[in-house]
């Protein structure tokens, strides 16, 4: 009689999450071929074969005041999914980032003798500390994605695997700026920009205007210029483009894409992007960049009296310094931005500094994701019965 295959439960909340589940994924699938994967997820996690039990777009929220506004339907669908899996036991489930949302599912699982994993940690080093405790009772084990994430879990007491960073890997087979402009039919000479506002449509309502208000400014000095706008889906598509026209930048040389961010940012000169994810793609690609973001007043006054460190942006937290120029909140004009980028722009000696700094992140960075992932959670199923 033929056994059934392992059931693993996986849930991811945004772009960059459906990017690392799609990894750890395939990274599973490659010793457990019949395994089957429910959850949440986006187009990259549905492709590597993962049922969608939600959108991912229904989690795609941050800030304290934003989560509040949508509190009832994500609480809605935790509780969902908990009594699902309680029905349904997978033999292992996964919580990639999203931790708001991960780990409360986590710990109601866990307690329900299902072993749980979490790819990706808090931002502890960064702020909430205080979440460790809550941490110790959610997972069997946490895996994290940057070197220095190892020994704050080692110290508290929960098991965890530094596994680096899978885009280290990914990126590093990138095109390089002239193969990604002839992907792109952009002029090789040309000046370009990537602009990337973000993947969630709350960032989007923020910060639309910021960039395009910006991309006026450049452009008023580079009338030449392009700017490549990479956006995850349609209601950020529409966002945008709207933004665009109210504000009478239908001028601009402008092109937005679906997706091909990774190809934006390697074609690009410099990049203007978001905090999040994108600034350490931006940086493994080698690209100049300056980080920015805003999101509600009552938020940004929460998290930036609970942070531990003066920078947000990847890049910078990695390098322990400012590497790039980050400008936040009421610092992030139209004004501060398009001149630190254009001062990027022009100065080659920047840009071969940060080229040198960036590859020494990706080398640390590049350790086999693949095989580190497989090997921290294989143990958790073992001897554990299909679902």
């Amino acid at each position: 009689m033929p056994v059934a295959p392992l059931t693993i439960g996986i849930v991811a909340g945004e772009a960059s999450g459906d990017l690392l589940g799609a990894r750890l994924i395939a990274a599973l699938r490659a010793h457990l071929p019949h395994a089957r994967f429910t959850g949440v997820g986006g187009p990259r996690m549905q492709s590597a074969g993962m049922a969608v039990l939600y959108p991912m777009e229904k989690l795609a929220v941050r800030g304290y005041v934003e989560v509040l506004r949508h509190y009832l339907e994500i609480a809605g669908i935790r509780r969902r999914l908990a009594a699902h899996y309680l029905e349904r036991p997978p033999a292992l489930f996964v919580g990639v980032d999203a931790p708001d949302f991960n780990l409360d599912l986590e710990c109601t699982l866990r307690s329900a003798g299902i072993p749980t994993a979490h790819f990706v940690s808090p931002s502890i080093w960064a702020w909430r500390g205080g979440r460790m405790g809550k941490i110790r009772r959610a997972v069997s084990r946490m895996l994290v994605i940057f070197p220095f994430e190892q020994a704050l879990y080692e110290q508290a007491g929960v098991p965890v695997t530094y596994v680096g960073h899978p885009l280290a890997e990914m990126l590093a087979q990138a095109p390089g700026r002239a193969a990604a402009r002839e992907q792109l039919r952009l002029p090789a000479a040309a000046k370009v920009i990537a602009l990337l506002p973000g993947s969630r449509v709350s960032e989007l309502e923020q910060m639309a205007d910021l960039f395009l208000d910006t991309a006026g400014q450049i452009a008023a000095t580079v009338p030449d210029a392009l700017f490549l706008v990479p956006l995850t889906n349609r209601p950020t598509r529409e966002l945008f483009e709207t933004a665009r026209y109210r504000r009478d930048r239908g001028e601009l040389n402008v092109t937005v894409l679906f997706g091909h961010a990774h190809e934006a940012m390697a074609a690009a000169d410099v990049v203007l992007t978001a905090s999040g994810t994108a600034t350490l793609e931006a940086a493994l690609l080698g690209r100049p960049m300056v980080i920015t973001y805003r999101m509600p007043r009552a938020s940004w006054w929460i998290m930036n009296n609970r942070r531990y460190q003066p920078y947000v942006g990847l890049p910078n937290i990695l390098a322990g310094e400012f590497v790039v120029p980050e400008f936040l909140q009421d610092e992030a004009t139209p004004e501060n931005l398009s001149q630190a980028l254009l001062n990027l722009l022009f100065d080659s000696t920047v840009h071969t500094r940060l080229a040198s700094r960036f590859a020494a992140m990706a080398q640390e960075l590049r350790q086999n994701s693949a095989e580190r992932i497989a090997a921290a959670l294989l143990p958790l199923l073992e001897g554990r019965a299909a679902a």
